[in-house]
C-alpha cells in the first residue's frame, strides 16, 4: 500500500538527471498530475471508499500528524498542493474551515467531487503555490497545512516561505510534514547500500525524470511523462521560514515516511508508514516543521 495523499515525490525506477532544460516546469508538472489524478482517485490507496462510507474517517497521513498538529477546531485553514483533497477533507472533519489550493485542474475536479459526495463545504482554488497570495488574499488563514511530497515540486523554498507568511494572519501557524531532504538525495536504485546520488541542497537546475507510471496500482500508462523536481536542504528550509518572518516552534525528524521510498529495504507498519528494515537509525525519512507568524 502507498499512503500518498498529496504531491508525493515517488521516483521512477531509473535515475533522473540534473538538467538545464528550460521548458516550463509548471506546465510539465501540471500535465503529469492531471493524468495521475483520476488514477489516484480510483485507487484503493487513497481510501476514497472509506471517506464516503464513514463521515469521521481521515487518511493515515493526517492521522500520523495529529499528535503534533493538535486541535484545529474553529481554525480557517488552507491546504497547499492539496491534490485530490483527501487531507483537506480530513482537516474539515476535524473542525477547520478549509480551502484547498492546487495547480492541477484534474486534481481539483476529483477533490471537488469528493467534497460534494461527502457534503463538505470546502473551497478549492486552482493556482500554483507562488501565486497563492493573489489567488486567495493576504493574511486570511490561521493555519497553512502542507503534507508529504510537496516541496520537491518547487524550485525556490525561500519564495515558498514568503508565500506562507503572506497567507497567515498574525498568530497563525504553519504545519509542514515532508520527505526528509537526506532521503530525497538517496539514489534508490542501489539496493545494497545507501548512496547519495541526487542533490541535497537546492539547485537552480531541476532534476528531470521521465516515467510513464505513477505510485498506485494501475495498468494505465501516462503520456505526460516528464517532471521537474528540486531538493531543499533542511537548513535551507528552516532559514527560509525564519527569513520570511516566522517563528520556528517545532522541528521533528521521523524514522518513517508514508511511501516505500527505498523499495525492498523498508517495512510497512501498523501506523501506515514505511521504515528502514535494517538499522533504521541510519536515515531520517521525513520531518515535521511548525512555525508561527508573530
Amino acid at each position: 500500500m502507498v499512503a500518498a495523499n498529496n504531491f508525493t515525490c515517488v521516483r521512477p525506477a531509473h535515475r533522473g538527471t540534473v538538467s538545464r532544460v528550460t521548458d516550463d516546469y509548471l506546465a510539465l508538472n501540471r500535465a503529469n498530475w492531471d493524468e495521475r489524478a483520476p488514477l489516484h482517485a480510483a485507487s484503493a490507496d487513497y481510501d476514497l471508499a472509506n471517506f464516503l462510507a464513514d463521515p469521521n474517517f481521515i487518511g493515515s497521513d493526517l492521522r500520523f500528524d495529529l499528535p503534533l498538529l493538535g486541535d484545529v477546531r474553529g481554525l480557517r485553514g488552507v491546504h497547499l498542493q492539496c491534490h485530490i483533497g483527501t487531507d483537506t477533507l480530513g482537516l474539515a472533519r476535524l473542525g477547520a474551515t478549509m480551502t484547498g489550493l492546487d495547480l492541477s485542474p484534474g486534481s481539483l475536479a476529483q477533490a471537488r467531487a469528493l467534497a460534494e459526495k461527502t457534503g463538505a463545504a470546502i473551497e478549492f482554488v486552482e493556482s500554483d503555490v507562488y501565486a497563492a497570495e493573489t489567488a486567495l488574499g493576504a493574511a486570511r488563514f490561521d493555519l497553512v497545512y502542507s503534507s508529504v511530497g510537496t516541496l520537491c515540486w518547487l524550485p525556490d523554498v525561500a519564495r515558498w516561505a514568503r508565500t506562507v507568511a503572506a497567507l497567515l494572519r498574525p498568530g497563525g501557524r504553519l504545519f509542514l510534514r515532508d520527505g526528509h531532504p537526506v532521503l530525497q538525495s538517496v539514489d534508490e536504485t542501489h539496493t545494497d547500500r545507501l548512496v547519495i546520488g541526487y542533490p541535497y541542497f537546492e539547485t537552480a537546475e531541476p532534476v528531470v525524470f521521465s516515467d510513464d507510471t505513477t505510485y498506485v496500482a494501475t495498468d494505465t500508462r501516462l503520456t505526460a511523462t516528464t517532471t521537474h523536481e528540486w531538493n531543499h536542504g533542511l537548513g535551507e528550509i528552516v532559514q527560509a521560514v525564519l527569513d520570511a518572518g516566522l517563528t520556528l516552534t517545532g522541528l521533528t525528524e521521523h524514522r518513517s515516511v508514508p511511501w516505500e521510498a527505498l523499495p525492498g529495504r523498508m517495512t510497512y507498519d501498523a501506523s501506515g508508514e514505511y521504515r528502514l528494515t535494517d538499522q533504521p537509525e541510519r536515515l531520517p525519512l521525513s520531518f515535521t516543521l511548525q512555525a508561527r507568524k508573530p
